[in-house]
């Protein structure tokens, strides 16, 4: 029994002892964030970070947990698209109070569609850690050969360009997919869904509106890509991406900045130069077409013990020299304006479209299932790629299993009219 009260005695903060913050980070950048915490701690010398690492696989039901059992972390790296969830469980500090406070971090050095994800009925939950957004990755011999110097900037051209270059590449007698659009992944269909305009949900988002005209004219430019041959209706023509890229197998493809890295040191040195990237197409004649704003975000939990040095971590990661530090360690970009002055950014070709892509990026839905709705449409789409639904039949189910997963919501509305 005195081993034990000694070793409790042991752990047990010391009095007038350096303030514990305990940080969770997901992923890679939960181990590379583990660099940056040395110079905050020099800075504040009355505090020390205990970082954590969550696998993302793990990372969402971790949460939950810690939250029903009152133990959330002080900060955490939390996704965009959870802060509605974590938002609606009250779980997340309000941040307007600190920001109005702080030297640091400035909301109009953001970018406003990148900001607004963090902000649930004018209130403000987190702050932009880094920034993911979706450009096109493209062969630029392949395009040349097809007679364009650029980029296509609109979906039409791009169309128009593709069936160039399936007729070129069937003329050699080469397989060619010129625009590579994976059944596996949700992010083109809802940039083309947000593109045609209109919202992807109906009555204060308590329905699907993906059975509306918008939505159904972005699933049949969709559809279309399929029929023509221009991207494969499945995975298995595809196994490695990078390799389809350097054989000609495949000229483009919607993807994020994580890419820049992986193309640069998966692409033999001698094909560098073959590839570029360049903001989406519109469905419309202004450029570029709409991105989505994703990536993550630092929150603060409200169960936090330490709240004033708890923004200070916050303060400092957002800040715009930290910005460009984290870039420099992970490739993730920078949420800020005035980092992307930096020269690590401003010379680098391949960023430059991410820059301009960010000009003109619009949220999700801040709905908490949200997460639910984009897994269940992956099968939609290759229903349509592979001609198992016809389009309209596709945007019927698919909207009635949104209004399926959205039934609570519905009913909480409903209960907020009576009162």
């Amino acid at each position: 029994m005195l081993l034990a009260l000694l070793a409790g005695l042991s752990c047990a903060p010391r009095e007038g002892g350096p303030v514990v913050l305990r940080f969770w980070g997901m992923g890679n950048e939960g181990e590379m964030v583990r660099g940056l915490i040395p110079e905050f701690e020099r800075l504040h010398p009355g505090i020390r970070v205990v970082v954590q690492q969550i696998p993302w696989t793990a990372a969402h039901e971790k949460l939950l947990t810690a939250y029903a059992g009152e133990s959330t972390p002080d900060v955490c790296q939390l996704g965009n698209t959870w802060i509605p969830e974590f938002g609606v469980l009250n779980a997340l500090e309000p941040l307007e109070p600190w920001v109005e406070r702080s030297t640091l971090v400035r909301t109009d050095d953001y970018f406003d569609g990148v900001l607004r994800t963090n902000v649930l009925d004018s209130t403000l939950f987190g702050i932009p850690w880094y920034v993911d957004t979706r450009v096109v990755f493209y062969r630029k011999d392949l395009l040349a050969e097809a007679g364009a110097d650029s980029m296509p900037a609109t979906w039409q051209g791009v169309l128009d360009l593709s069936e160039r270059m399936k007729r070129r590449a069937e003329r050699q007698g080469k397989p060619h997919f010129p625009f590579f659009l994976p059944t596996n992944e949700w992010v083109p269909a809802i940039i083309l869904g947000m593109q045609a305009g209109g919202s992807l949900l109906a009555d204060g988002s308590t329905r699907g509106n993906f059975g509306g005209p918008e939505f159904r004219r972005a699933f049949e430019l969709l559809e279309t890509f399929y029929r023509r041959g221009y991207s494969p209706p499945g995975q298995s023509l595809i196994t490695n991406m990078y390799h389809s890229f350097d054989d000609g197998l495949i000229a483009m493809y919607i993807t994020g900045p994580w890419n820049i890295g992986e193309f640069s040191r998966r692409l033999p040195k001698d094909r560098q130069g073959i590839w570029m990237t360049a903001p989406l197409p519109s469905m419309d004649s202004q450029a570029p077409g709409v991105s989505l704003p994703l990536g993550t975000s630092l929150v603060m939990f409200r169960g936090s013990r330490h709240k004033p040095e708890a923004w200070k971590l916050i303060e400092f990661l957002a800040s715009t020299e930290q910005s460009i530090n984290f870039y420099r360690m992970t490739g993730n970009l920078p949420p800020r304006r005035s980092a992307w002055t930096d020269t690590a950014l401003a010379n680098n070709v391949h960023v430059q479209a991410f820059y301009r892509q960010l000009q003109r990026v619009d949220p999700l839905p801040p709905v908490p299932e949200w997460e639910q709705i984009v897994i269940r449409l992956q099968s939609y789409v290759e229903f349509v790629a592979t001609g198992a639904l016809t389009v309209d039949a596709a945007t019927r189910a698919f909207d009635a299993e949104v209004d399926q997963m959205l039934e609570k919501r519905r009913w909480l509305a409903s209960e907020e009219r009576r009162r």
